[in-house]
């Protein structure tokens, strides 16, 4: 059962790869860190990369190697993803939750004491969302934000408030349903290919090996089956905005061509938010920076981190 390992085209790069742990008051967070002897890191501050949702650190692996060459990166698992801890028996993955996490993670490990004044941000997904929320709440500890195919947090009107925590509550008292064993991480692969993001097998088998965890003659995941129950409480679209304009720090948006926010109306309000804000396009799906040709978005991401 020794195949969850990273597997050699990671490890094979100019960067050194790491596991890291950072332990927390309620929760230890799990992630990589990729280092390159030959950067010109210079003044730059540490990155901190933030995944999707039910994904993992592993979605930065075929950029990290470039942006190492920037700065030393840090791609954290998010609690209940990867190889980090569970939220505890009888609390939920609220969004506000993960920013709380990251609060403490870069305040106790990056900005303490005697460490760097701030950071870069590179978030996917729920980790721009993530990120976005952060830099909010925290600009003086965030230098650039990056956002991939990812523009603040997912919004319900208000009328729909109470059939939400409603739709909510039931699920957390039905629970989740056992969970499926896969004879190998093939199988397994051919699950996460297909939804609402899809992925190529090659892409699939990249990232979920640190999703996944052996029991019996197979594989299960180790992902929190409560990652998938509805929130009790969603933002309006006024509050998402409000968000987005409190960011100080410059940012980059990439939208990826395929992407989940390719063909998304009404989000004028939201890019008109964010005063200090680039927006690029690149080629590919949500995944732009996993799935097929990489290149762009790493190129793209390196020279915004750079320059100044």
């Amino acid at each position: 059962m020794n195949d969850l390992a990273i597997s050699p085209e990671i490890c094979d790069s100019k960067a050194q790869l790491r596991e890291m742990e950072w332990p927390l008051q309620h929760i230890t967070l799990a992630g990589l860190s990729w280092a390159s002897e030959d950067a010109s890191q210079g003044s730059n501050p540490p990155v901190i990369m933030l995944h999707g949702w039910l994904d993992n650190s592993l979605t930065f692996s075929q950029i990290a190697p470039e942006l190492a060459q920037v700065s030393s990166l840090y791609a954290v698992d998010m609690a209940g993803h990867g190889h980090s801890g569970h939220r505890p028996s009888g609390q939920s993955y609220q969004l506000m939750e993960y920013v709380a996490d990251i609060a403490e993670l870069i305040e106790t490990y990056f900005c303490g004491s005697g460490q760097s004044e701030k950071v870069d941000i590179v978030g996917h997904s729920l980790g721009g969302i993530v990120g976005s929320l952060y830099a909010a709440a925290f600009p003086e500890r965030v230098r650039k934000l990056v956002m991939i195919d990812s523009l603040g947090a997912l919004s319900r009107p208000i009328s729909e408030t109470i059939p939400q925590l409603r739709k909510s509550i039931n699920k957390r008292i039905s629970g989740s349903g056992r969970s499926a064993v896969y004879p190998d991480i093939t199988a397994a692969a051919k699950v996460r290919e297909g939804g609402l993001s899809p992925l190529s097998h090659e892409a699939a088998l990249t990232l979920i090996p640190r999703n996944l965890k052996p029991e019996g003659k197979g594989y299960v995941w180790r992902t929190d089956a409560r990652l998938r129950h509805p929130s009790s409480l969603m933002m309006s679209e006024d509050q998402v905005v409000a968000s987005l304009k409190a960011v100080e720090s410059p940012t980059l948006f990439v939208r990826a061509k395929e992407g989940l926010l390719a063909s998304r109306k009404g989000l004028d309000d939201r890019l008109n938010a964010m005063l200090n804000m680039q927006k690029v396009e690149v080629p590919g799906g949500h995944h732009c920076h996993l799935d097929g040709d990489t290149r762009p978005v790493a190129d793209i991401v390196r020279n915004f981190l750079e320059n100044e």
